[in-house]
């Protein structure tokens, strides 16, 4: 729906809430969730998609809301990282116990990208695992530790 200054209504279904968001159409998903519904998790990284930073499920699928368009998520459901850490995720807890966590700015991403792949491959190789999260830039080099955190849930041990 149109308004007179050149805005659309989008609604949209963000963490299991219907919302209603008054954005630009090609304002990109990440700016629309973080301004418009004070969702701050996803993180801003380099703004064409590479970092991973920016990373939130649309209709279950891993994307990256810098370069989503929020008109193209008209009608569907968006999961960010606060719902995820809300939930107690498996994955959060593997997190923490495998000593992931440094800087933190790419983790919300991270972790959006490997739930996105648990929830597609409950049990997924190595490889599987290396090839869903090549996409996914951390700064200070946490690789060994996420793969050890994914494998851990993928494993089904304890946290």
């Amino acid at each position: 729906m149109l308004h007179g200054s050149g805005l659309v209504v989008i609604e949209i279904e963000v963490n299991g809430q219907n919302r209603r968001l008054d954005v630009d159409d090609d304002t990109p998903l990440l700016w629309a969730v973080r301004e418009e519904l004070g969702l701050t998790g996803s993180k801003f990284g380099c703004g064409i998609g590479q970092c991973g930073a920016c990373t939130m499920h649309l209709d279950g699928v891993a994307v990256r809301s810098c370069l989503v368009p929020a008109g193209a998520a008209q009608g569907r459901k968006v999961t960010t990282i606060e719902a995820v850490a809300a939930d107690g995720h498996p994955l959060v807890q593997a997190w923490v116990a495998e000593g992931v966590p440094q800087c933190g700015y790419c983790q919300s991403g991270q972790i959006m990208s490997a739930t996105a792949l648990l929830a597609r491959d409950p049990a997924p190789s190595e490889q599987s695992i290396r090839q869903a999260m090549s996409g996914n830039l951390c700064r200070c080099g946490s690789y060994p530790r996420i793969l050890r955190a994914i494998r851990r849930v993928a494993r089904g041990e304890d946290s």
